[in-house]
């Protein structure tokens, strides 16, 4: 019973996982947030200037730069959008942030089951890592060909069956 307990909690926080980063996915892409909306914006601004490569001998220093002309570009931006545009934005940010903490919350659970369950089974410890990684993997795997089927779905290229595929059809 306690292997069955330590693979249901393996499990269910790997889909603690899966969920948000799939929920995440799906809601932000249906956030109303269009390139050309803000198409006039990218236009009225100016390229973000380079920092010099010179600013690596002091590192500190290159980061401050590089921080302060970042702000400095970002807020032009901001005061080339509308109310509306930079609502938009907002709530895009503050709901890619907020599935980032679910998912990362998530990730972290999952982490501690991971490892309670390679130590119930007294596994190696290198196997820790690779069922990590591994199931990060598949939870990201998952999103994406999710995302794909919907998109399928939607444009009507969503195939039948396999059999249909090859040119056979099923007994009715």
């Amino acid at each position: 019973m306690h292997s069955l307990i330590a693979w249901a909690g393996f499990l269910g926080a790997w889909l603690l996982v899966a969920g948000p980063i799939y929920q995440a996915a799906v809601e932000l892409r249906e956030q109303d947030l269009e390139e050309d909306q803000f198409a006039h914006v990218r236009d009225e601004m100016e390229q973000l200037p380079r920092v010099s490569p010179w600013w690596w001998l002091l590192p500190p220093a290159r980061y401050w730069v590089g921080r302060r002309r970042r702000k400095r570009y970002m807020a032009a931006a901001l005061a080339a959008m509308t109310v509306e545009q930079r609502d938009v934005l907002a709530t895009f940010k503050n709901k890619a942030v907020g599935w980032m903490f679910v998912g990362l919350g998530g990730a972290l659970i999952a982490t501690k089951e991971t490892w309670e369950l390679v130590e119930h089974h007294e596994w190696p410890h290198w196997l820790f890592w690779v069922l990590t990684f591994g199931m990060l993997w598949l939870c990201l795997l998952n999103t994406v060909w999710q995302m794909a089927n919907s998109r399928q779905f939607v444009a009507g290229e969503f195939s039948a069956s396999r059999s249909e595929r090859r040119g056979r059809r099923r007994p009715a």
